[in-house]
């Protein structure tokens, strides 16, 4: 009995010390060989003042500090103008076509001057468009929320903002491209929005801490519109921007920092005085947004182009099958040609005895004015 004490006793020893060997191996390898790490992107609000600078004007407010005009048009709206909703892996994601669109449409908040329009104020958070949605029958609509306005408030029915600052569009043309060409009249808004529900679609990002409204349900789209939507998938941009490519949507998304670093105060290199900025009556369209327009313009008319052709086909089409198909109809269609043909023949012949009957009247008026100046002559010859 001892010996077998003696030999399981060792057989443990062994057995810790193979595990003690492994365990030191495993530390040395992982302090000699480097490790891969996927670093974080992250930023601070002077990330956002310095980009966003050559864009608009920064100028301090009382109630958020620093707050960023663009420089657009007077009938720019957030979430409006210049963009598209896709559906990507994270719900409906605001695009835009601006070059800054990266940063207003998906971190802070949008709020209305009536004299400057509309005034971005910065955020910590990242979401795909921090807008309060809306169904009516037949309709889907968006607007955009206000600063300081909690998520358990701006997705009820308690949350109530201008009925101007909607966007509302048919539900069967939500997800076009070239959506702006299908907003509803803003005349319309208030019938709109007194018989629609709030849509409270909350996801939840549990990697960035964050909770947002995804938006319309994909599957209740695709039956409004007839069509099947795939969704997209976001990838992370190293740099500032956005596009589409391949099948997903690259964003620069990265985390914004609460604590500054650097150790200096985050602030614009140029604050502008309210006063010295321009109202928005006095702003006229960018170079961007002219183009923009310019492409959406042509675009439409490639468009209507393309369906008239289409229909011009269908119809063409169309007849020839009811030629082949009837015989009768098809010597109908070559008797009315041929009857077409003769009357632009009498057409013809009887402007052409038109343009007779009025040379033989000229010329009869020429004959009876040359007989009255003779007469004078033929009389005083007479005499003689």
């Amino acid at each position: 009995m001892f010996f077998f004490c003696l030999i399981k006793i060792s057989t443990v020893m062994k057995t810790t010390y193979k595990t003690f060997l492994l365990f030191l191996f495993i530390n040395v390898i992982t302090l000699v060989v480097p490790q891969k790490t996927t670093a974080q992107i992250s930023i601070n609000f002077q990330f956002f003042y310095d980009n966003l600078s050559p864009y608009g004007n920064w100028v301090n407010n009382p109630d958020y500090g620093y707050v960023w005009i663009p420089d657009v048009s007077s009938d720019f709206t957030p979430y409006n103008s210049n963009g598209y909703w896709i559906f990507t892996n994270v719900g409906w994601t605001w695009v835009s076509n601006y070059s800054w669109g990266w940063a207003p449409f998906h971190y802070g908040r949008w709020f209305y001057d009536n004299y400057y329009g509309w005034i971005w104020v910065p955020d910590y958070e990242w979401g795909p468009g921090w807008v309060t949605w809306r169904r009516s029958q037949g309709y889907y609509g968006w607007a955009p929320i206000g600063p300081g306005i909690s998520i358990e408030i701006a997705y009820s029915n308690r949350y109530r903002l201008p009925y101007n600052y909607w966007t509302f569009v048919r539900n069967r043309d939500f997800g076009r491209r070239n959506i702006n060409n299908y907003y509803i009249n803003s005349s319309n808004n208030i019938t709109i929005i007194n018989n629609s529900t709030v849509i409270n679609n909350i996801q939840t990002d549990n990697t960035r801490r964050v909770r947002y409204n995804a938006g319309p349900d994909r599957t209740e789209v695709q039956r409004q519109t007839g069509t099947t939507i795939t969704p997209l998938t976001l990838r992370e941009r190293g740099k500032p921007g956005q596009n589409l490519n391949n099948g997903e949507l690259q964003i620069y998304r990265p985390r914004v920092e609460k604590n500054n670093t650097s150790g200096h105060k985050a602030a614009p290199s140029k604050v502008m005085n309210m006063k010295d900025v321009r109202p928005k009556s006095q702003r006229s369209k960018t170079h961007q947004e002219l183009n923009n327009q310019q492409n959406r313009q042509q675009q439409n008319r490639q468009q209507q182009d393309r369906q008239q052709q289409d229909r011009q086909q269908q119809d063409r089409q169309q007849q020839d099958r009811q030629q082949r198909n009837n015989p009768q109809a098809r010597q109908l269609e070559e008797q009315r040609q041929h009857n077409n043909q003769q009357d632009r023949q009498l057409e013809e012949q009887r402007q052409h005895n038109n343009q007779q009957d009025r040379q033989q009247q000229a010329q009869q008026q020429r004959n009876d004015q040359q007989k009255t100046k003779n007469q004078p002559v033929k009389k005083q010859r007479e005499k003689e």
